[in-house]
């Protein structure tokens, strides 16, 4: 068979360097449309996880339950609706029978007086009038003026008219805890109950209800601070515009929020010292690793959150992995489970935790073909020692859904009204976040609580400091 000749060769030699280019600019779209599909892809599974978003759950169902009572046997447990039966009433009214009936214009005749209770906002505002005494010291020459315990200020003159305590106390909680704007709350006043304040004055009041609560503040950080056990979170926020972090660590006995420009642990070490031996339930965020001498335990729902994920994309043997951590992991929150119901001794619990931990180490050990799987196996890795903390001690939370309930609030407020303007307005947002979820965590009435804060009462908010 004959050589090909020069020319052949370089004919051949050019039909494959323009091949290769072809194939080249094909593979260099192809890798450009998966970077875009796998941007969308990302997007997406991020979207189903927003929290903006938390009532869109895909497609409703082709037939709902009907909603309502059920009837017949199904209707449920019998019980009275609220509001309960008052104990005190104010007014008594009749509500007698017509003079003829409506019917057929018979004469009536009453047979039995039945009894209904109504509950009714007041819509009238009160308004006080204070006769304040003005004087001087005869010895001194020091001036002093008179001061009732429905006071909320000094103030004289200009600013002598004022809006009550339960009325600022109502702006507090209209706004920290509903998530009621400023002018939603200056409609609320005027609409329920005619009285007319403006934005300014809104805030006005909530601000000065922070500074009133420092004092109720600073117990709350010095009861977090000795708490022996801190489930700390941190989720975006705005101050004026500018990316913020609201942080939240909640304790056996108090809740404690800050607002800063940092993610990093310095703020929590602002409350608990880098010293803090405790327990600290936290979802892995690696700045929390710099409390080197508390003891960590690993959010187990984020763990498992992730392992029901995998299993949902993952294919063929790439399921086993995750699948395997799930049901280790279960398993061993239905061991404390069973000893919180009593059937399981706290020894018994505490025997469970080697055998644990041996399952963990031989389970992740070696590294995975599927690179999510090898990611997950290399976190677990490299906090082996911090996610059998609960099943020693069955008080410690397995979970960190303690801070991520107390950031639900706030959450929402953010959405609303999208954070705080200004530096002053996100130090009350902490002080009065603070107060507010530590009084729900006491059962004490958040109004009265406030209320007797704005008069200068110093109420007790933690009776134990």
């Amino acid at each position: 068979m004959a050589e090909p000749s020069y020319e052949e060769l370089l004919a051949d030699n050019r039909r494959l360097t323009a091949e290769n280019e072809r194939l080249q600019k094909r593979v260099a779209a192809l890798e450009q449309q998966i970077q875009k599909l796998a941007g969308a892809l990302d997007k997406s599974q991020r979207a189903e996880k927003r929290q903006a978003a938390p009532f869109s759950k895909g497609e409703p169902a082709v037939e709902p339950q009907r909603p309502g009572r059920k009837p017949g046997a199904e209707y449920g447990r019998k019980a009275h609706r609220l509001p309960p039966v008052p104990t005190q009433i104010d007014e008594t009214y009749e509500a007698p029978l017509p003079t003829s009936c409506p019917t057929c214009g018979g004469t009536m005749e009453k047979t039995v007086v039945a009894t209904q209770y109504q509950t009714e906002i007041p819509r009238r505002p009160i308004h006080r009038e204070f006769h304040v005494h003005l004087g001087f010291c005869t010895k001194c020459g020091q001036a002093h003026q008179g001061r009732h315990p429905l006071q909320t200020s000094d103030a004289l003159g200009a600013a002598a008219s004022q809006v009550g305590p339960d009325a600022q106390s109502a702006a507090v909680v209209l706004n920290k805890q509903s998530g009621l704007s400023h002018g939603k709350i200056v409609q609320v006043f005027r609409d329920l109950f005619g009285i007319i304040i403006s934005r300014g004055g809104v805030a006005q009041s909530i601000l000065r209800a922070g500074q009133r609560c420092q004092r109720a503040y600073q117990e709350i950080r010095q009861s977090v601070h000795d708490s022996p056990q801190v489930v700390p979170d941190e989720t975006g926020w705005r101050v004026g515009g500018i990316q913020h972090w609201l942080h939240v660590l909640v304790g056996d006995e108090a809740t404690c929020y800050q607002i800063d420009r940092s993610r990093g642990a310095e703020v929590a070490a602002r409350v608990l010292g880098w010293d803090y031996s405790g327990v600290m339930t936290h979802d892995g965020w690696a700045s929390y690793d710099r409390f080197e001498n508390a003891l960590h335990q690993q959010c187990v729902a984020h763990i498992l959150r992730r392992a029901h994920e995998l299993c949902e994309t993952a294919h063929g043997r790439a399921l086993c992995f995750p699948r395997q951590v799930q049901s280790l992991f279960e398993n061993a929150l239905e061991c404390r489970d069973l000893c919180l119901a009593g059937d399981v001794t706290p020894e018994a619990l505490a025997e469970s935790l080697p055998e644990f931990l041996r399952e963990l180490e031989e389970l992740t050990r070696r590294p995975r073909q599927n690179p999510e799987n090898d990611r997950l196996a290399r976190h677990l890795w490299n906090h082996l020692q911090n996610w059998g903390v609960f099943l020693v001690d069955r008080d410690v939370d397995a979970t960190n859904f303690r801070a991520e309930q107390a950031l639900r609030g706030p959450i929402v407020n953010r959405k609303v009204w999208g954070g705080n303007r200004t530096s002053a307005g996100a130090a009350a947002q902490s002080i009065l976040c603070s107060v507010l979820e530590t009084c729900r965590q006491h059962f004490l009435p958040v109004m009265d609580f406030i209320n007797q804060t704005i008069r200068g009462l110093s109420p007790t908010l933690l009776p134990k400091l």
